[in-house]
């Protein structure tokens, strides 16, 4: 397979009559696009256009009809109702404890069912039956539950890990997905998981896709990992759980499979299940393989273990049910592919851009979501043949037409042993091949997530080359997209070749001639923030100022503080090994701050459980001590990201601010 790309040419500045660039402000209320619902015959769609009121930091949406037949878009108004679903029965929407349903596109609705307190709710096909999900108490963890003479209590109280994930404390509350007949008491609904200390959805970010119904509606199938306390902190072993509703058991269908196993997709003709699934249990960032199990003889087929790549993004089944397509990051890109049932995998797009979600099907044409650098996500339609694209909405058009909006390159660098790495140069607008800019080394986190054309509202890369600097974003060991051995190469060598790989980045971009090598600094976030603290050790003078989010700064003190202990095993090992493993010497970045000899500022999040507020506190101490210029820019209710709009955007003026006065 060849990648397409389009380069851009630097022989001359590219002249642009929009004047504004974009800023903070125009980021953060941008349209965002969404797909709401799908028609069956996936000849029309509903989607929400969703826009930032900054004063309020609420979302307020607008609701469309695309009649994709007629390529046309309407607007529509379901007051407060929430769509569901849409399927053979009709529209399925919510509105409070009540779900709705409409034969007529939304026109009128007919009372359904009273649901009372659930997420992520789906009907099943035969329109007789509904699983959903909602929390449920099962331990008693708190000091208030455990003594009610207590009601005053702030204490929890815990004997096992687990107690707290991500960004939240475990209050003895949990996932659970359950099925009632319609027609019935929902308070006779039944618990599938038997009121058990399990998740399902998955904890933190699971949803609806962790639940589907077999296309009979005789089983609901659920994605699970059981196991608590320390197995659930140093397990990734998720399974797929069919139960039945006729006989009220329950099976593993995915049994001595030991790694992730997530997103099961039923065939359009009900004849066989697929499901992403990795290898190995405790690597949260295996090689992610596509998995087909026959219904009838319950044969199991990896397709892609031939493939040399992880396949990280959306995955859908064709109408057919012969081939299945999916979007991955494929060197320094996400694109359209499919497999077939033999096992061949073909590229179907090329591009500077992200294909993300595949959303319908028609004749001949796949309908995805699209991002580059420069713009949010909007709907285009994908012609499978020869992968050419038409865009279909177009939500911040009068947005964009005002901007002045840079360009990107993927240049192929050689590293310090000898490999060919793919780096991203992001250019100011209307940039000027003969005029030196200020340069920013983007590290990205992960640490092994792919570094693509995405669009973020905090990591944007054109957001930066609109304050006049070069982005150099190197996918360095540990990014997907790259063969699964560059991939792979990350783990138990954080500070040793990917940080070489860094600096085989900034040393190239310093021999460029726009490039100015005397202003050169260093950003990145969590092992991006960790690769920072490394840099800001071992850089011998390269950069002039540090940038560090939620990054990883003693390694002993995060291991015992991290939530997610699968990971620090399997990549780092843990600190009373012998003997003690590199991370804790070579790689530990508070071993280097003796040379640290540039101003660095750090962002932390209170509520940053992964990277806890403790790496940023003393990396700041560390550089205070040292006599260093200095920043440290605290979210008491962030986590592991800046989600709330006023927080963001005093991420982004200090973030510049600081760069100003430091580069």
């Amino acid at each position: 397979m060849k990648l397409k790309h389009t380069i851009i040419a630097l022989a001359a500045p590219f002249l642009m009559k929009a004047q504004q660039v974009m800023t903070p402000e125009i980021l953060w209320t941008l349209n965002k696009f969404s797909v709401t619902a799908v028609e069956p015959s996936q000849s029309g769609l509903f989607y929400s256009v969703g826009k930032v009121d900054l004063k309020t930091e609420k979302t307020n949406k607008e609701h469309f009809y695309y009649d994709l037949s007629k390529n046309q878009t309407s607007k529509v108004d379901f007051g407060k109702k929430s769509l569901i679903q849409w399927d053979k029965n009709g529209i399925y929407a919510s509105e409070g404890d009540k779900i709705y349903i409409s034969k007529d596109r939304g026109l009128t609705w007919t009372e359904f069912y009273t649901i009372g307190d659930a997420d992520n709710i789906n009907i099943s096909p035969d329109g007789k039956k509904i699983a959903f999900s909602k929390s449920v108490h099962v331990e008693k963890l708190l000091g208030k539950d455990k003594y009610s003479d207590l009601p005053k209590t702030t204490a929890q109280i815990y004997t096992d890990l687990n107690h707290r994930h991500w960004d939240a404390w475990n209050e003895g509350k949990y996932n659970h997905v359950f099925v009632a007949n319609l027609g019935e008491d929902v308070a006779k609904a039944k618990d599938l998981l038997e009121n058990l200390p399990f998740d399902a959805p998955q904890k933190p970010h699971g949803g609806s896709e962790d639940f589907v119904w077999s296309p009979d509606s005789s089983k609901v199938l659920y994605v699970c990992k059981k196991k608590s306390g320390k197995d659930y902190a140093t397990s990734t072993n998720t399974d797929i759980y069919a139960y039945d509703l006729a006989s009220g058991k329950t099976e593993n269908w995915t049994e001595g499979m030991m790694g992730y196993d997530v997103n099961p997709k039923f065939s359009p003709d009900g004849k066989s299940l697929l499901w992403q699934s990795m290898a190995r249990d405790g690597y949260e960032a295996d090689k992610n393989d596509i998995v087909v199990m026959d219904l009838a003889s319950k044969k199991i087929t990896i397709l892609t273990k031939s493939w040399d790549e992880s396949v990280v993004g959306d995955v859908a089944w064709s109408p057919d049910s012969k081939n299945i397509y999916f979007s991955t990051a494929y060197r320094g890109v996400k694109q359209l592919f499919y497999i077939g049932l033999d096992g061949k995998v073909k590229q179907i797009s090329g591009g500077n851009f992200d294909v993300n979600e595949i959303i319908a099907f028609q004749s001949g044409n796949i309908l995805v979501t699209r991002t580059d650098i420069n713009h949010n996500a909007d709907l285009f339609k994908v012609n499978v043949k020869d992968g050419s694209m038409l865009q279909l909405t177009s939500i911040n058009k009068d947005t964009y037409a005002k901007l002045s909006q840079g360009k990107s390159e993927l240049k192929m660098v050689k590293t310090s042993d000898g490999k060919e790495m793919g780096v991203w140069f992001h250019y100011p607008p209307n940039f000027d091949p003969n005029k030196k800019y200020p340069t920013l080394l983007y590290c990205q986190g992960g640490p092994q997530s792919a570094l693509t054309q995405f669009f973020s509202t905090r990591w944007n890369f054109a957001l930066m080359a609109a304050n006049d600097y070069i982005v150099v974003a190197p996918n360095r060991r540990g990014m997907p997209g790259w063969g699964t051995k560059w991939n792979e190469d990350i783990s138990k060598d954080w500070g040793g070749q990917p940080i070489r790989d860094y600096l085989a980045a900034a040393d190239f971009a310093k021999t460029l001639p726009y490039v100015d090598g005397d202003r050169m600094a260093a950003v990145g976030a969590s092992y991006g923030g960790y690769s920072v603290f490394m840099l800001a050790g071992v850089h011998e003078n390269r950069f002039k100022t540090f940038i560090a989010h939620d990054g990883l700064f003693d390694m002993k003190s995060w291991y015992g503080t991290t939530e997610e202990l699968w990971f620090a095993n399997w990549d780092l090992g843990s600190p009373w090994e012998k003997p003690l493993p590199k991370a804790y010497t070579d790689f530990n970045p508070i071993n280097f701050v003796d040379q640290w000899n540039k101003p660095i500022m750090v962002i932390q999040g209170g509520l940053d459980f992964r990277v806890g507020y403790e790496q940023g506190q003393e990396a700041f101490q560390a550089a205070k001590m040292k006599g260093l210029k200095t920043k440290f820019l605290y979210f008491p209710n962030e986590n592991h990201w800046v989600l709330h709009p006023q927080n963001g955007l005093v991420w982004q003026r200090e973030f510049f601010d600081w760069l100003k006065e430091t580069l």
